[in-house]
């Protein structure tokens, strides 16, 4: 079963915690065992797995980026967002987390994030669930 998320970003880079709406996907798949794999079929977005107990955690992921990688530096690509697509295959493209019991089997603290490095855009999530 795959299903299609949809998320509308309002800034150049931003991360979005999508948890609950991949665990609804798990909750309709009525899966109790087996694997969710959620995927960004973007080049300048990704999918990571860290903690969403704490929304400092993600400005802090956002301003090391910058860091390492900033927007202006260098770059030959024409288009001018090489910057996104440095970020993008840092974070990677996909998760790929356990179900349990009818859960995602996440530690705790952690979240699902989808992360745009190109926005503000509408972008599409693949969540599949294998049993």
């Amino acid at each position: 079963m795959t299903s299609d998320l949809w998320i509308s970003t309002r800034s150049r880079s931003e991360i979005v915690d999508i948890t609950e709406s991949v665990q609804q996907v798990v909750t309709a798949s009525g899966t109790s065992e087996g694997v969710c794999h959620v995927y960004v079929p973007h080049t300048t977005a990704g999918i990571t797995i860290n903690e969403n107990a704490d929304p400092d955690v993600s400005s802090d992921l956002l301003a090391a980026l910058d860091k390492l990688v900033p927007w202006v530096a260098d770059y030959h690509h024409v288009e001018g967002n090489a910057a996104a697509h440095v970020k993008a295959s840092l974070v990677g493209s996909s998760a790929v987390i356990p179900i349990h019991d009818r859960r995602l089997a996440l530690g705790t603290w952690q979240g699902v994030f989808f992360c745009e490095f190109d926005g503000p855009r509408r972008r599409r999530v693949f969540v599949g669930i294998l049993s």
